[in-house]
């Protein structure tokens, strides 16, 4: 079958996007190379849209939580990914969760439906050299398809190693506590610093020696640190006051309460656009979740932290989006190509569908000749997709889950214990505005007897 536009990766974005193309009568050649010779090592099965770590699409709740209202908002927009989820769903509390293989069937079973999609068993190892193209590889990109996707993009845009520090939201940093300086007041004050006396910082030292981490996947194992994504207790390791003389430096900051450098200072940068999130300079790490939590919320001014993301470590291939794609996914060097999915540098099941959705109208909106407008930033697809194109911080750009931090604020004036409601509500008001004028675009119904999603009222590029 000829196609219009080849996608590949049959993972969780690669499928959506691939649903989304071939829903409204584009021929996809999807090519997956899970069946096709070769694969990861974290690969256990030759299903597609395989759950290779957890069975959970984490909080349904779409009234508090910003990955509900992503589930909620890919609902409403015909997904794939959601309903195949909504078929295999197993008792998790509030969270979504899934049988494994009862997901990747639904998901297949569906994609088999349709008749522009061809599904290929193949390993590609070079980016195709002509038409449309979406690249939907996720971080276990093959090592000589990387490489081409290096050359595309460039080199120095291509990471392969997710050094991760923790990033905190804004509104819960304690800044009588801390306050905002650069180092020996050069330019703007750029940098949140929190001050720690000697017996804090050896309190905290000791913390990050004893505290409790994870291990390297036998696969990510073999992968070397690099100097500057060096974990934050392996620093501590070497020595009282390593830290001291790296991220943790308080040379040239004054602390305003006493006029002193203090003994050591942790410091945070901006890490979006709006201001609403913070990451914690050099603070990568293999520390468990809860461990973060834990020892992080010691030092000074984040004693009530809440953390938009967790520190991480672990082997990974993602480009540097907001410096190379265009905002509606494409390379810059080369518009033909787009990314879609955790490649992009979005974190997670449901993100990586939602940029794969996206990116999967953008891509028919584009071959149909119709002009395509992105979903309002106050919702979670549009505050994700405008995060991964471009209101992140280029320089600090890692993978991110969907957060409230990537939204624009709400009224300040909003009751603390209101505001996530408020964003909810919201985001769904924008939505069904967004919906609404697109209503006439509905894709066309797949005549099937078993159909597990109506067709709704959505974009349809």
């Amino acid at each position: 079958m000829a196609h219009q536009i080849h996608i590949i990766g049959g993972g969780m974005a690669g499928t959506e996007a691939a649903w989304q193309l071939a829903r409204r009568g584009v021929h996809v050649r999807l090519s997956e190379m899970r069946g096709g010779g070769d694969t990861s090592p974290a690969h256990h099965t030759t299903a597609l849209a395989e759950l290779v770590c957890s069975n959970s699409f984490r909080s349904d709740d779409h009234t508090s939580n910003a990955v509900g209202l992503l589930h909620h908002e890919m609902r409403l927009c015909d997904s794939l990914v959601m309903a195949a989820a909504a078929r295999a769903q197993v008792p998790a509390g509030s969270a979504l969760a899934v049988d494994r293989d009862q997901f990747s069937a639904a998901v297949e079973a569906e994609l088999a439906r349709l008749p522009t999609l061809e599904v290929v068993r193949e390993r590609i190892d070079a980016i195709p050299a002509q038409g449309p193209v979406i690249i939907a590889t996720g971080p276990l990109t093959a090592p000589a398809l990387a490489e081409a996707i290096g050359t595309a993009t460039g080199a120095e845009a291509l990471a392969f190693f997710d050094a991760i520090a923790p990033i905190v939201h804004h509104d819960s940093i304690d800044m009588e506590v801390c306050w905002k300086a650069s180092r020996w007041d050069k330019g703007s004050a750029d940098y949140i610093n929190c001050p720690m006396n000697r017996e804090q910082y050896a309190a905290f030292h000791q913390g990050l020696i004893d505290g409790e981490k994870t291990e390297f996947r036998a696969w990510e194992a073999s992968t070397p640190y690099f100097d500057g994504c060096m974990p934050i207790e392996v620093m501590a390791a070497r020595g009282l006051d390593t830290l001291r003389f790296g991220p943790m430096k308080p040379v040239g900051l004054d602390d305003p309460r006493t006029g002193r450098w203090p003994h050591a200072v942790v410091q945070l940068r901006q890490d979006n656009a709006l201001g609403t999130l913070w990451n914690i300079v050099g603070f990568q790490t293999k520390l468990k979740h809860a461990e973060q939590v834990r020892l992080f919320r010691t030092i000074p001014g984040l004693e009530r932290a809440e953390f938009a993301r967790l520190g991480g470590l672990h082997r990974n291939t993602f480009i540097r989006s907001p410096e190379v794609l265009d905002r509606q996914l494409r390379l810059l060097r080369d518009p033909r190509l787009r990314f879609a999915g955790q490649i992009t540098g979005c974190e997670g099941y449901v993100e990586s569908a939602a940029i794969g959705l996206l990116a999967g109208r953008m891509a028919a909106a584009e071959l149909a000749g119709q002009p395509w407008t992105p979903p309002p930033r106050t919702t979670a697809l549009g505050a994700l997709l405008a995060h991964v194109t471009g209101d992140a911080e280029a320089a600090t750009f890692q993978p991110m889950n969907v957060n409230f931090g990537l939204f624009p604020p709400v009224d300040p004036a909003t009751a603390k214990k209101q505001r996530k409601l408020a964003y909810t509500d919201r985001a769904k008001a924008d939505l069904a505005e967004w919906l609404e004028r697109d209503a006439s675009r509905r894709p066309p119904k797949v005549k099937s007897g078993n159909r597990f999603l109506p067709s709704v009222a959505c974009v349809s590029q």
